[in-house]
């Protein structure tokens, strides 16, 4: 997620869930992620954490009681909701949501939710059939018609002994939920942006394959920035030990022809293409029903071409195409501009330990349809997502 939350304004609700303590989590990541975080704690939160282990982790003030003498919020009690960059109640119980259903106003959180401009978040947290009672989802509707945005509740096993729908949603699935609700006025809202990730499999037999060494890492990065950035997403990977971003349509194959046809249907809508995927370019021309046996002898494996998604790729968007070499980075790359009619490729030197497979920064030098040649810095995939979407921005009609 990057700096998506740094400098944010968050306003944390916290009610009396059993989850509460997952809130002390969420606090402390978006801490870490460089927010700025007030908490209001519910009288009845606070029979289950402390104000005092919030303040530990945020270091800012804590508020419990709208007309505490000792806050600095005292005198004016909407003064949290007039900074806040968003308002996030995690957990929401039943009662809390059917009052903001209500438009009621009695308590600090309920009254920062009612006067803040900024956007809301609420993640409920309760037992399967208080979530499944009529009035809960008639007040959730209420709030999502009224713009209110709703993460969760997640399924499994609850703290009743029930399973069912009621649990709250975990901290990485909060987080990216907070960056998503703050990014809709983004300046791709509007915009669809399919991206693909990964390392295609090309099956030899039933038990080994052909790929390579992508993590996707880049790819996710891409998906979770323009998410970030108010553009519907559709993130199309190839099989990676990476969870799926919260708030992107996820789609997940296998091979170069399973990718090239998922993404040539979902072009359709496309504004922006970008290929951040290491797609094979050959696969086995048969693959072994049976698990080859190993004897004696050497095995010869025929290899064909696979499709080249870019070049098969045809359509009113903005394409962008990824570029990983081992020598002549930026001619190799100035050639695939050429071949495959792209607006702009993204090229890094994977013989770089900084900016190769599995880790967590890049660099890389841009080149766009004009031959402009772009070198960035070290970054962290997050930054070299955004830098690229500032470019991919320039180039979109209007």
């Amino acid at each position: 997620m990057g700096g998506a939350l740094t400098g944010k304004h968050i306003v944390l609700g916290v009610t009396g869930s059993i989850s509460c303590y997952k809130a002390l989590d969420l606090a402390s990541k978006l801490v870490q992620a460089g927010a700025l975080v007030d908490t209001i704690l519910s009288y009845g939160a606070t029979q289950f954490v402390t104000a005092l282990a919030f303040r530990s982790l945020t270091h800012r003030t804590v508020v419990t009681d709208t007309f505490d003498v000792n806050s600095e919020f005292s005198n004016e009690h909407v003064a949290l909701a007039r900074q806040a960059d968003i308002v996030v109640i995690a957990p929401a119980t039943v009662h809390c949501i059917a009052k903001l259903a209500a438009g009621l106003a009695d308590d600090p959180m309920t009254t920062t939710a009612v006067a803040t401009q900024a956007p809301l978040l609420i993640a409920p947290a309760m037992d399967a059939n208080m979530f499944d009672h009529p009035a809960t989802q008639e007040n959730l509707a209420k709030l999502r018609q009224r713009g209110v945005s709703i993460a969760g509740p997640a399924p499994g096993r609850l703290a009743s002994g029930l399973t069912g729908m009621g649990r709250l949603l975990e901290t990485p699935d909060l987080l990216g939920h907070i960056a998503a609700t703050m990014g809709q006025t983004g300046d791709l809202a509007g915009k669809t942006v399919v991206i693909s990730a990964g390392g295609t499999q090309e099956p030899i037999d039933p038990v080994r394959v052909i790929t390579n060494n992508s993590s996707g890492k880049m790819g996710f990065a891409l998906a979770e920035a323009s998410r970030d950035r108010g553009a519907e997403v559709v993130l199309i990977t190839a099989p990676t030990n990476l969870p799926d971003p919260p708030m992107v349509r996820v789609t997940r194959v296998q091979t170069a022809q399973q990718m090239c046809d998922a993404v040539l249907h979902t072009l359709k809508q496309a504004d922006v293409l970008i290929m951040a995927a290491a797609v094979a370019d050959y696969r086995p021309i048969t693959v072994a029903e049976q698990k080859i046996k190993k004897d004696n002898s050497d095995l010869t494996i025929d290899l064909a071409r696979t499709t080249d998604i870019l070049q098969a790729s045809h359509g009113n968007f903005v394409k962008v195409g990824f570029a990983a070499e081992s020598e002549n980075l930026v001619s190799n790359a100035t050639d695939k501009v050429r071949r495959k009619s792209l607006d702009l490729i993204v090229a890094n030197d994977i013989t770089d330990p900084e900016s190769g497979f599995g880790v967590d920064t890049n660099k890389v030098v841009l080149i766009d349809r004009e031959l402009r040649v772009e070198e960035l810095p070290l970054l962290t995939k997050y930054e070299v997502s955004q830098r690229i979407l500032d470019r991919v921005k320039e180039m979109l009609p209007g």
